[in-house]
């Protein structure tokens, strides 16, 4: 095995890791961002709320992420409106796709995720909220969705790594992330095996970085639970 070749093109693989931390990161916003109202909705007590979102999270769970990044980056073109709309500056780069498919998919998990962690709220101190006076937004915003996070951490944590290792499939659509670079290289110097165990270390890394960082949130927001 020639490990020159690791040192050489150890940049490249670098531009590509620094591809599959932007794709995560961005795609993690998104999915937090929107699974917050989904999950709400799937907890209200009005069924004609939980329709949309149980219908959205069937659809993102029950389907593999390929096929859907497939229908983001080949089947949306197909429309002539998109083609024609001002999405369509977004959903012709492999970059934005992958972002946005990721994001939808993430929503699914990390909103049935907080669902959990809601429900698993003990109902003494949604009680105590209320006996306080506070309105049922002051209550999720001050007390129950805080509450909510830090139970949901260490499976948030899980889908990250998850979705870590997921973000590959963006190599599919010509994306430079770091398998898509790791392929690239592969292509020109015959290296599999050097150039592979190169990005799969570059992966663990990553991997690391993420529960050090959750392990912090973790201690953060769940200080009571330290003895």
């Amino acid at each position: 095995m020639d490990w020159s070749v690791i040192a050489e093109y150890y940049p490249r693989l670098l531009e590509g890791a620094w591809v599959t931390l932007q794709l995560v990161v961005l795609s993690g916003v998104i999915g937090v961002v929107l699974a917050v109202p989904m999950a709400l909705a799937r907890i209200s007590e009005k069924k004609r709320f939980n329709l949309i979102p149980q219908a959205y999270i069937f659809f993102f769970r029950g389907t593999p992420l390929l096929i859907q990044i497939f229908l983001i980056y080949y089947g949306l073109s197909q429309f002539e409106i998109v083609r024609e709309s001002f999405l369509w500056q977004f959903l012709k780069e492999p970059y934005w796709c992958a972002i946005i498919t990721l994001g939808l998919h993430t929503t699914a998990y990390i909103a049935e995720i907080l669902r959990g962690a809601i429900q698993a709220i003990p109902k003494g101190e949604v009680e105590a909220c209320r006996v306080m006076g506070m309105s049922k937004f002051t209550m999720y915003r001050r007390i129950l969705l805080p509450r909510a996070f830090g139970i949901m951490l260490p499976a948030y944590g899980n889908e990250v790594i998850l979705m870590l290792k997921g973000s590959a499939l963006a190599s599919t659509i010509t994306l430079l992330d770091l398998t898509g670079m790791a392929r690239t290289i592969i292509a020109r110097t015959y290296t599999p095996e050097e150039i592979y165990i190169a990005a799969g270390v570059m992966y663990l890394l990553i991997s690391w970085l993420f529960m050090l960082f959750f392990k912090v949130l973790d201690n953060l927001f769940n200080k009571h639970r330290l003895v």
